[in-house]
């Protein structure tokens, strides 16, 4: 392991950490999928059991056993070390959970190929809320999907807070994005996937009638926060599903309502 004492923090390979947002992260040349950053030793043990190839670790002096265990099996990756002061002078808010690790963006495997053995999947069509995405995934991880999907404007599941949120499960659940719906739903039809809408709708059929007789193979369909799904989406749709509400109440958060709907559909 290659310890690296802060004594400057004008080190180029300190900016990974400082003057790079997560979207100028996605840019860097080397490779080219660029980066993202995992926060936590237990963040970063997900993502290099995930396969992920680490850059370098930045840590408290105290988290350093921490680091010598998560990279066991990296031993020239360089390894930051600072006081907790200079970490937060570094990165602009205090490193609580010890450890930030910059770590290249694995390549993204095709929707056929993701898809050819799973029997649940969720497709996120232009969620913008980085919490939402995050905590979605960890619905995903935790009750039982295959993959997620995200539609070209989808927010970023490997933006900072969509891991921090997702507990790291972003790192497990195998995900890609989709072309757009022209393209996407004769992928989906030929693999032989039902699209169930989760909306308001009149011709909506109840989660527990759907789920009673649920087809082998559902892709959840989840909309945008405020709009709800676009009509290429609805349009796409073999069934437009509903949660049945009390008090006056349409719908949940699109994060409780995938939840809902995963539990329902587990198999």
């Amino acid at each position: 392991m290659q310890i690296i004492p802060i004594t400057d923090l004008d080190l180029p390979d300190l900016s990974d950490y400082s003057r790079l947002t997560d979207v100028a992260l996605r840019r860097v040349s080397e490779p080219a999928g660029g980066l993202y950053i995992a926060e936590s030793a237990k963040v970063i043990g997900r993502a290099l059991a995930a396969g992920h190839q680490p850059r370098s670790l930045l840590v408290q002096e105290q988290w350093l056993p921490d680091a010598e265990r998560l990279l066991q099996d990296w031993p020239d990756v360089p390894v930051y070390v600072g006081e907790s002061r200079i970490l937060e002078k570094l990165t602009g808010y205090n490193l609580h959970r010890g450890a930030l690790a910059a770590i290249h963006r694995p390549a993204l495997p095709s929707v056929s190929e993701l898809i050819a053995d799973a029997r649940r999947i969720v497709i996120l069509e232009d969620i913008v809320d980085h919490t939402n995405v995050g905590a979605i995934f960890r619905s995903v991880a935790g009750l039982g999907a295959d993959a997620v999907l995200i539609t070209p404007r989808c927010a970023d599941p490997l933006y900072r807070r969509s891991v921090r949120v997702s507990m790291g499960t972003v790192l497990q659940v195998p995900w890609t994005r989709l072309p757009e719906w022209s393209e996407a739903t004769p992928l989906l039809r030929e693999a032989g996937f039902h699209l169930a809408a989760l909306a308001l709708s009149d011709e909506a059929v109840s989660l527990d009638r759907f789920a009673a007789t649920a087809p082998e193979r559902v892709a959840l369909v989840l909309g945008a926060e405020g709009d709800g799904l676009s009509p290429h989406a609805l349009e796409a749709a073999d069934t437009v599903v509903t949660i049945p509400m009390l008090h006056g109440v349409d719908s949940l958060n699109v994060a409780s309502a995938s939840a809902v709907a995963l539990y329902a559909l587990r198999l």
